[in-house]
């Protein structure tokens, strides 16, 4: 599971709260639109809401060869069978979730610093994620971590990078030290989820382009 999201490029955040239309309908839209990890991120749901949530998510996520991110919850992603975890700065460490779920299951860990990365790196997760990039009304920060922490992380690791925090297709271009973007409100919130999927897709396939890598290093 940790090498297949090794090969994820987009990575939607699905919360209710934030989606212009049925939560569900939102995560298929995505998903047809290309993206190829989802996380469910619902903090004030009951315990069994959330678990059936999960097993509906992971039974769309299979059919579509994408992967189910639970944010915070390992005991919630063991009993959904989800492929992964999500945990904060404030969650279990990542081996005491790799008790839990096993070796196979995919870990990943925010970070807001460089110092918090370098910390994150020694625990082995499978990924990090570092934000947010830039301002967000989605989920309002007092630090904003800015694509020069990120590009400072990135000479850190070889580790999967996501990007995340307030990433649009504006954007998206000054993430490129990341292997993947985490978004939320740029997807979910619009009324037509799988074309925003698509052309922020198409716009970060672009980013990533081998020309693209090339300008970047010369100006560097």
């Amino acid at each position: 599971m940790a090498a297949q999201f090794g090969t994820v490029k987009l990575y939607v955040l699905l919360t209710e709260a934030l989606c212009r239309g049925d939560w569900y309908e939102t995560a298929e839209a995505a998903l047809a639109g290309g993206a190829r990890a989802i996380q469910l991120r619902e903090k004030q749901l009951a315990d069994a809401e959330l678990l059936d949530r999960a097993r509906r998510i992971r039974e769309l996520c299979e059919r579509r060869e994408a992967l189910l991110i639970i944010n915070d919850r390992p005991d919630i992603a063991l009993a959904a069978g989800a492929h992964g975890v999500h945990l904060g700065q404030g969650d279990l460490p990542v081996s005491e979730a790799r008790r839990i779920l096993g070796d196979e299951c995919i870990i990943g860990v925010s970070t807001h610093t460089v110092e918090q990365a370098k910390l994150a790196v020694a625990d082995l997760p499978d990924y990090i994620a570092v934000g947010p990039m830039f301002a967000s009304h989605t989920k309002p920060q007092g630090h904003i971590a800015g694509p020069e922490t990120l590009a400072a992380v990135r000479r850190l690791t070889s580790l999967p990078l996501v990007a995340i925090g307030g990433i649009t297709l504006e954007n998206a271009a000054q993430c490129a030290p990341a292997s993947a973007l985490a978004v939320c409100s740029a997807v979910i919130s619009v009324d037509d989820v799988a074309s925003a999927t698509r052309e922020l897709l198409e716009a970060w396939r672009l980013t990533r382009s081998p020309a693209a890598e090339r300008v970047r290093t010369e100006d560097e």
